[in-house]
């Protein structure tokens, strides 16, 4: 009897974008790429935190480049990656939140979370998509969603509009780009303790929500998502492709 093998979470030989690589989540999924063997490279706004970070990834005998972008200027953020070679693994981590009531949302906060949230993942995953199908090549392209794409929440109808409209637009690239091999899925986590939530966090009332919802005893860390990262981009997870691998602590299994 010839025994079934694991495929290897390794990513030796590839080359991954990680976008929002200057914090939090986007920070933990460059450096899980790249303790798989991804050449890794760091994209964001603020060039200073990624030289910092892609000089400690150095130091553990892994590969970092910067790459200093605004991926929601969508018209040189294709021109930046189009002149590259194709990247086989995305990461988008890049997003922001403006919290309010519906009824208390300006329009500014809905274009501003609107214009990072979701159009800028959409052209930036087709960019990747593009150059990927021009070479000829498979490949994992994952945007970071939320558990909130999946349920509502409080003061946060801007936000989870946002997320939904990932995880649809996901499920019709994964449709589109299966032929091509090109998977397209959504890690979406629960609240993640990271400079974005921090607010959150110190508002004793949302923190408290927030403990009632989660079913395991503790908060989200950046690490929790790491795993996920690594899974999503190999060929361990070759046959997953238009779905959202949901973190959450147990959030939506109510």
């Amino acid at each position: 009897m010839t025994l079934p093998r694991t495929p290897s979470f390794r990513l030796d030989g590839r080359r991954a974008l990680v976008a929002g690589a200057s914090s939090g989540i986007g920070v933990a999924a460059a450096v899980a790429l790249a303790e798989q063997g991804a050449e890794v490279w760091l994209a964001a706004r603020r060039r200073e935190q990624l030289e910092a970070l892609a000089a400690e990834i150095a130091t553990e005998g892994m590969r970092a480049h910067v790459l200093v972008l605004d991926v929601a200027n969508v018209e040189t953020t294709e021109e930046v990656l189009s002149a590259l070679p194709a990247f086989d693994v995305l990461v988008n981590s890049a997003g922001t939140a403006r919290h309010a009531s519906a009824l208390a949302t300006t329009p500014s906060d809905f274009d501003a979370v609107s214009a990072l949230n979701f159009r800028a993942a959409y052209f930036l995953t087709r960019t990747i998509a593009r150059k990927l199908i021009a070479e000829g090549k498979p490949g994992s392209l994952i945007n970071i969603s939320s558990q909130m794409a999946h349920v509502g929440g409080i003061d946060r109808a801007v936000y989870a509009a946002t997320k939904h409209a990932v995880e649809g637009m996901t499920k019709s690239m994964a449709i589109e780009w299966g032929p091509h091999q090109i998977r397209v899925n959504t890690i979406a986590p629960t609240f993640i303790k990271t400079d974005l939530t921090a607010p959150t966090f110190a508002n004793p009332e949302r923190a408290a929500w927030i403990a009632s919802k989660i079913k395991l005893p503790r908060i989200g860390e950046v690490e929790d998502l790491m795993g996920a990262v690594a899974f999503l981009a190999s060929d361990a997870a070759a046959l997953i492709t238009g779905t959202s691998l949901v973190v959450d602590g147990g959030w939506t299994a109510d």
